[in-house]
Order: C-alpha cells, then sequence, then structure tokens
C-alpha cells in the first residue's frame, strides 16, 4: 500500500499582508504532477486545508478545483480531517455523500468515527478537538488535556482493532517534543495542549499534521508531513517536501521525503545596507536586517529596486553601551547624576564643577520653561 502524507495547506493563508493563494495553486499543481507520477493508493491530508475557520472565496475555489481533480479526474482515494485552522461544521458539510467517490473527509469529532479502509489498510480519523468536546463527548469527567482526550481516542480505537490489519492514524496534534515556528496557533498554554507519542503505538503509522517542519520530530512511525509552503521567516531554512509512505504485508513501513519547488522561497538577508545594495537581485520573498547605527533615507524603497518581494525590514539591535547598560541597573537620583554619566561615557572625560553649575542652570532653566507651558 503506498500513499502520500500532506498537512497544513492553510489555503487563504495572507503573509506579511501578501496573499499566498497563487503560491499555493502553484504548489498544489506541484503536488497533483507528484500523484501522476507516484500513482499512490491515496492521499492523506492530516488538517489546515484552511487558513481561518470562514476562508476567502478563492481558497475555497482552489481547494475545490485541487479535491476535484485528485479525487474525480484522476480517481485517487482522499483522506482528510479538520486541523485547529478550520471550522469543523463546515469543513463537515457533505462528507457523507462524499464518501461514495471514496472521499474521506472527517471535519467534526464523532463517537463513532467512520474508518475507511484503502487496499487493506484501516485509516483511523482523528480530527481537531478540543479537550471539552472530548470530555462531553464520552460523558468522561477525567479529560482536561489534549493528552487526556488523545488517550481516550487512540484508547477505544486500539480496542476495536483487528489485530492482523494494518492500521494508520491521521491526526492533527502538538506531540511532546515537537519543533515549532512562528505560523503555528498555540494550542493551549502550560503543556496542555501537549499529546503524548506514547498513544500512538497501536499504530503501523501515524500520518501527522500540525506542525509546520518535516523534521519537527524524530520517531520511526509518528511523523509530521509539515507545510507545503513556508508561512514565517522562522521557517526559512526548513526544507518543505511531502511524504511518500509504503506499507508491504508484513506490516513494515518506509518513507520517502519529496520536495516541492515553490515558486519563490522565503529567505532572511542581513548586512549593511550598501553591501545588501551589492547582493544579486532576488524574487524570493525577503526579510531584511540591516546593520549598522546610520540613518537610512527610505530603505524599503530602495531595497525593492533590488529584492522586488521584500516582505519585512528591520534593524539590527545594536549592543547597549556602557551608558546604556548602567543606566538600565542603576536607579538615577536626578537628570543631573544622568548627564554626568552620559557625558562621561561620551567624552571619557571628568565632569568638573565648571560643568556641573552650568549644566545646573540649564537644567533649572528647561524645568520653569516646562512649567509655563
Amino acid at each position: 500500500m503506498k500513499f502520500i502524507h500532506t498537512a497544513d495547506w492553510h489555503l487563504g493563508k495572507m503573509v506579511h499582508g501578501i496573499s499566498m493563494i497563487e503560491d499555493q495553486r502553484f504548489i498544489l499543481q506541484g503536488l497533483i504532477r507528484l500523484i501522476e507520477r507516484e500513482q499512490p493508493d491515496a492521499l492523506v491530508i492530516a488538517g489546515d486545508l484552511y487558513d481561518r475557520s470562514v476562508p476567502p472565496a478563492s481558497a475555497v475555489n482552489l481547494l475545490n478545483e485541487t479535491l476535484f481533480t485528485i479525487n474525480v479526474e484522476m480517481n485517487v482515494p482522499i483522506v482528510a480531517i479538520s486541523g485547529n485552522h478550520d471550522s469543523s461544521e463546515r469543513l463537515a458539510f457533505g462528507s457523507t455523500w462524499f464518501r461514495q467517490n471514496r472521499f474521506y473527509l472527517a471535519g467534526k469529532m464523532e463517537k463513532d468515527m467512520f474508518c475507511p479502509v484503502i487496499e487493506g489498510v484501516h485509516f483511523h480519523c482523528l480530527p481537531y478537538a478540543e479537550p471539552g468536546v472530548i470530555r462531553h463527548l464520552f460523558d468522561d469527567d477525567s479529560v482536561h488535556t489534549h493528552h487526556d482526550a488523545m488517550n481516550v481516542l487512540t484508547g477505544r480505537l486500539s480496542e476495536n482493532m483487528d489485530s492482523d490489519g494494518i492500521h494508520v492514524a491521521v491526526g492533527h496534534a502538538f506531540v511532546t517534543g515537537g519543533e515549532t515556528s512562528d505560523s503555528e496557533r498555540i494550542l493551549s498554554v502550560g503543556g496542555t495542549g501537549n499529546v503524548g507519542v506514547e498513544l500512538f503505538a497501536p499504530f503501523q503509522y501515524t500520518a501527522l499534521g500540525h506542525l509546520h517542519n518535516p523534521q519537527a520530530i524524530h520517531h520511526p512511525s509518528v511523523k509530521y508531513a509539515g507545510s507545503l509552503l513556508k508561512y514565517s521567516f522562522s521557517e526559512a531554512a526548513h526544507t518543505k517536501s511531502v511524504s511518500i509512505v509504503e506499507i508491504d504485508a508484513q506490516k513494515q513501513v518506509s518513507v520517502t521525503k519529496e520536495t516541492l519547488k515553490p515558486v519563490r522561497e522565503m529567505k532572511v538577508m542581513a548586512g549593511y545596507f550598501d553591501e545588501l545594495m551589492e547582493q544579486d537581485a532576488s524574487d524570493d520573498y525577503i526579510k531584511v536586517i540591516i546593520k549598522g547605527e546610520g540613518a537610512l533615507i527610505d530603505p524599503m524603497a530602495k531595497l525593492k529596486y533590488k529584492f522586488p518581494h521584500i516582505l519585512h525590514l528591520e534593524k539590527m539591535s545594536a549592543a547597549p553601551t556602557a551608558f546604556e547598560s548602567a543606566a538600565s541597573t542603576k536607579k538615577k537620583q536626578n537628570e543631573l547624576e544622568l548627564f554626568q554619566e552620559f557625558y562621561h561615557a561620551m567624552t571619557g572625560l571628568p565632569f568638573l564643577e565648571e560643568k556641573r553649575a552650568y549644566m545646573t542652570t540649564v537644567l533649572e532653566e528647561a524645568k520653569k520653561e516646562d512649567s509655563r507651558l
């Protein structure tokens, strides 16, 4: 049995105010070409098909076109679940009749989830659900965390599994120890969103979504597909891919990562302004970190000539001066003492009594002028 494991499409995503819809269309066309080449028995999408619960029309249309091409025109079965960015209720619409064409979409969590069997492999769908939903659904007051919820779900599944069968879990969760990035929405605070990897022991393979790095966790059978595209500059070093999973009759699993080339990469560049302007032009999405302390006049406009898709510009934080360090650690008694330390830090000269007297006069005059305003 061979299937392609993917996740976190986030259709409709905006990055620094820029719509990613055409980038997503391009990468999905690459996925379709991969499916044509590999001829898998199924495609698995482990949640976050959309980026938000009410997606824009362009995202809905793109998802519809893509799934129609894969499922109807190419006749490839699809197993998909909702993620924490999706609206489970909206995504569940039509799921019952979709099964007639082997499109198995698990939008909302149900007490008895439908378990499709494709080429002898049992796919157990575990759409994202808050602990409170599971607590109410199974009338189990012991469920307080995501780990508790997943423990209930996988425990119930394992009780009814055919021990001779091949079983694949499809879930959307943060497995303890996984590596996060800035574009993922936190599931909960204080560690209550974590799920222990040991809960997936009954399955020959666990196809996960949520974390965007395909190398987010290193485990022989529990894997993240990662997002199709880089959605934040914290992901610039990621190598995005989809997973081609093969399971033989002896339940042996092999996973091959296949990279899909995007329209544009996402890169971080750092350097002095003049150095950056000497770099080769790039059509990629760029974050620029400028070194140096001098003032620059409209650097973004100038950088756009070389990097038309620059998305973010920031100045590198300078190390604090001796004066700044002292000012941050010592409470100043008055303005005169503060100026005395500033003068010494800037000139290296002693703050003589005549200077002290002069600055005392200046400060007093400034206070009088301020009081008149």
